[in-house]
């Protein structure tokens, strides 16, 4: 299962392995609905889910499969993701692959993420080779080469032997209202 730096679905219901795709349905899912879900998948409160924008985001671009260099709902890979979700979630402008970004951002230790931070790793390579956007309870979102964009835990065995450090961004962050 290698990944790497998506058909929009929307979710709706999750099982709790973060493996498994949510359900999809075709209707826009309300505020409760997208709190409910995620926080079923990744094994916390609705009440903890308290950035909607960012799960908003999330739930529109889940699945879009993975396309290097891609930037649309066609394919995207794992930087443009950050890049994307940045930009409409936080109003942040980024850009560059998987090491630029990790050049911006101040190491952080993995006990000591918190969402919206960066999580980088070293697949297969001495460089940096994939990076997502830390969410919470050890989970991130990335756009992985074979499932496309999707929530991970870190502490998966494929994870935890290729995760390099997490980051957080130096520049100032603020919560946009991310309407898709």
């Amino acid at each position: 299962m290698l990944s790497s730096c998506g058909t929009s679905r929307r979710v709706t219901k999750t099982e709790t392995n973060t493996n498994t795709k949510p359900a999809v349905v075709q209707q826009e899912p309300s505020k409760k609905a997208i709190k409910e879900t995620y926080a079923n998948l990744m094994g916390v409160t609705p009440h903890d889910i308290t950035n909607y924008a960012l799960y908003t985001f999330i739930d529109d671009w889940y699945s879009v499969p993975y396309k290097f260099a891609g930037r649309t709902k066609q394919g995207v890979d794992c930087s443009d993701l950050v890049c994307i979700l940045y930009d409409k979630v936080y109003g942040a402008s980024l850009a560059g692959n998987c090491s630029t970004l990790l050049s911006e951002c101040k190491p952080i230790k993995q006990e000591d993420l918190k969402e919206g931070d960066l999580v980088f790793f070293k697949i297969n390579s001495d460089n940096v080779s994939h990076v997502g956007i830390y969410l919470q309870n050890n989970h991130f979102v990335h756009a992985s080469v074979h499932k496309g964009v999707v929530i991970s835990n870190l502490t998966d065995d494929y994870y935890k032997k290729y995760f390099y450090k997490g980051g957080r961004l130096k520049v100032s962050l603020t919560q946009n209202t991310y309407k898709g």
